[in-house]
């Protein structure tokens, strides 16, 4: 019997080692497989081997765990028959759920959870013992994998075991977040390391994300002469200016700064065409439709036709390379760690560039992009001055605000004692 019982666990324990490794195997992220695998060491070599064929890996596994499980199942009914003497149906019936909440929790349950949770780490760990069973049940993995291959391509038309290691979008994403989050301060974060970062979101980036908003966009009546233009280019420095017929929702189109040497009479002889697309559109087409379209700027609009604000080619260039000091920047936004949980922002801030940069946890949604739209989403209202609103963890207290938008922040992390 002593021996009956350390075959009956020597057996769960190889059950839940194969349905762990099974499990760790394909939830792993397959970068930090290949990292691994670029390594001038021993576990390099072994990783190599045994992911090398994913197809085999995965069928030494199932037959490892089989095997182990129909010895569990012999000795485990000898066991049982010998403490449970039921006879019939009964009997048979408690010695098999007995034997599967057994299996379930010790060998199945309990260690693909672990395994999931610490794919990385334990397929790294127990990769030798691994590759020990993937030579053991080599010819069996081999004879199952050629059934299963003439299987599929004379029944289902299929090519058989053609799926390789490889890494998804969402692997990269994933990895390149773990090094950011490793770096204490947004300094020690390479350029390089940000820039991927930006690029594998770029695809999902909306033009409402990355645009200039209505209040800060600087236009002009139709009926404005070229000289006051002229003053307001030497006043705001830019070098271009959108022109309006009697209000901003009517934008017909915009003037370059180059065109007033040309010294026009009025605006209409130098007024170009402008771009309209909408919030929703993502940036890479906006930036295909500029390009196609030889412009640098487009104005976006909202689900009601009215002007929402102004995205350019250097605002698409900034989601990929980060900011770029130009004419729009010259509005200094407040960004200060006062030390013990207490920091100070401009509204105007992103809440995904706060959350990253201060290693905050504001909630982000699709209902807003600043933390002024944060506050005014939960509130409803725009908060008077020295106002205070609490959400989850944080207290945010209203330092500066006008009629229609919040301008400073102080945020508050609430911390238990």
């Amino acid at each position: 019997m002593d021996y009956s019982i350390i075959i009956i666990v020597t057996m769960l324990i190889l059950s839940a080692f194969f349905s762990g490794m099974e499990i760790a195997y394909v939830s792993s992220n397959k970068i930090h497989i290949e990292i691994e695998k670029k390594q001038n060491s021993f576990l390099a070599e072994i990783l190599k081997k045994i992911t090398k064929r994913p197809s085999k890996f995965i069928a030494t596994m199932l037959v490892g765990n089989n095997i182990a499980l129909v010895i569990y199942g012999f000795f485990m009914g000898d066991l049982l028959m010998e403490y449970i003497p039921l006879a019939g149906f009964s009997g048979l019936l408690v010695q098999t759920i007995i034997s599967t909440l057994v299996i379930l929790l010790t060998a199945e349950f309990l260690p693909k959870v672990f395994f999931q949770i610490y794919a990385n780490s334990l397929v790294k760990v127990f990769a030798l013992p691994a590759y020990f069973f993937y030579i053991i049940f080599s010819l069996i993995s081999e004879f199952i994998i050629w059934i299963s291959d003439l299987v599929l391509k004379l029944i289902f038309k299929s090519e058989g075991d053609t799926v390789q290691l490889s890494f998804s979008k969402l692997e990269l994403g994933n990895y390149i977040s773990e090094q950011m989050e490793i770096a204490e301060t947004q300094d020690e974060i390479d350029s390089e390391i940000q820039i991927f970062q930006n690029a594998l979101d770029f695809s999902e980036v909306k033009s409402r994300e990355a645009m200039i908003p209505r209040t800060e966009v600087v236009a002009v009546d139709i009926e404005t002469s070229p000289k006051e233009l002229a003053k307001i280019f030497t006043e705001t420095g830019l070098s271009k200016i959108l022109v309006f017929k009697e209000n901003i929702d009517d934008i017909l189109g915009y003037v370059h700064s180059f065109e007033l040497f040309k010294k026009p009479s009025t605006l209409k002889k130098i007024l170009m065409p402008v771009v309209f697309v909408p919030e929703t559109m993502l940036v890479k087409d906006v930036l295909g439709i500029l390009s196609k379209k030889r412009k640098s700027l487009a104005v976006v609009i909202d689900e009601y036709g009215g002007t929402s604000g102004i995205i350019t080619v250097e605002d698409i260039i900034e989601e990929l390379f980060g900011d770029i000091e130009d004419e729009h920047d010259s509005i200094a936004l407040i960004e200060e760690d006062l030390g013990e949980g207490v920091y100070r922002f401009s509204a105007r801030l992103e809440v995904d560039y706060i959350n990253e940069t201060f290693k905050l946890d504001l909630e982000e949604s699709e209902n807003y992009e600043t933390l002024g739209g944060l506050i005014v989403n939960h509130t409803e209202e725009i908060p008077e001055k020295g106002e205070t609103v609490e959400m989850e963890d944080y207290i945010f207290t209203i330092l500066e605000v006008s009629s229609t938008k919040i301008e400073l922040v102080e945020v508050k992390k609430i911390t238990e004692d």
